[in-house]
């Protein structure tokens, strides 16, 4: 039965990685993380104790509230959130019915820290192109939509990451970096957990066009194209980074939704 105050994990899928997505708060209890401490993309992590005290913060805003089955717990916090003004959802069977489904979870092992304000930060080369920009996209759409993005000289990015705690990423001899044939957007994938039929037909666009494998990616010469000529538009890195986010956006609905469909100007006789 449909619910005005519940949506299903199927439901929820269809929003995941997407610009106008719903904030997911996960309010499990500790002994439910531990036993599976992996995350619903982007969520976030609160207590359902206090919730009288944070619900203000989330205040305009669409949330889903999830907790291991989808019970007390989380119809209780969308409840009060609701209270509070926010258009809340409880999600319907909780975080077993999104494992169930085969839901993307992300591998909180790999999480970076996060700063006093519960943002990762992350440190990169100046000039971005291609990697430099999928992979903020990847991370704001699926790990943690408000993580920040320094962009600095690449002779400074080690003491930069080191001074500020931020984690670099590609650039040679790190963590986050291209690793054989594979990009840094391919090793994030793999590491956060998030493989997944739309999002490893991006990587294949992503690795042609930032390692000149055009030919391996009918799409990645577009792709190319477009960010050099973003890279063209803005002098300033994080100017660039949000229009592309758009540019990432729309990659990945045609990866998702539109890669079977096609278009041609009509070749039939004119009607009068």
């Amino acid at each position: 039965m449909s619910s005005n105050i519940s949506i299903s994990a199927a439901q929820l899928s269809r929003l995941v990685g997407l610009p106008d997505a719903p904030v997911i708060i996960d309010v499990r209890i500790p002994e439910d993380i531990a036993a599976d401490p992996r995350l619903l993309p982007n969520a976030d992590q609160r207590s359902h104790k206090d919730v009288a005290d944070w619900a203000g913060a989330y205040a305009g805003r669409r949330v889903v509230v999830s907790c291991q089955r989808g019970l007390k717990l989380s119809e209780g916090v969308a409840a009060w959130l609701r209270h509070h003004g926010v258009a809340a959802e409880n999600l319907a069977g909780g975080f077993e019915a999104w494992r169930a489904v085969g839901g993307l979870l992300v591998s909180s092992e790999r999480l970076p820290p996060r700063d006093a304000k519960g943002r990762t930060l992350w440190v990169t080369r100046t000039r971005p192109k291609v990697d430099r920009i999928a992979c903020p996209w990847l991370i704001r759409r699926f790990v943690d939509r408000e993580a920040v993005f320094l962009f600095v000289s690449p002779s400074e990015v080690a003491d930069v990451a080191d001074r500020f705690g931020a984690t670099p990423f590609d650039i040679d001899g790190v963590f986050w970096s291209h690793r054989g044939e594979r990009c840094t957007f391919d090793v994030m994938i793999e590491e956060f957990g998030l493989a997944s039929p739309a999002l490893d037909r991006l990587a294949g666009i992503v690795r042609a066009a930032d390692t000149a494998a055009l030919d391996s990616a009918p799409q990645a010469a577009g792709l190319l194209a477009a960010s050099l000529g973003l890279s063209r538009m803005f002098r300033d890195d994080v100017a660039q980074l949000n229009a592309g986010m758009l540019l990432y956006d729309a990659f990945y609905r045609w990866c998702r939704d539109a890669s079977e469909e096609t278009h041609n100007w009509p070749v039939g006789p004119a009607t009068s």
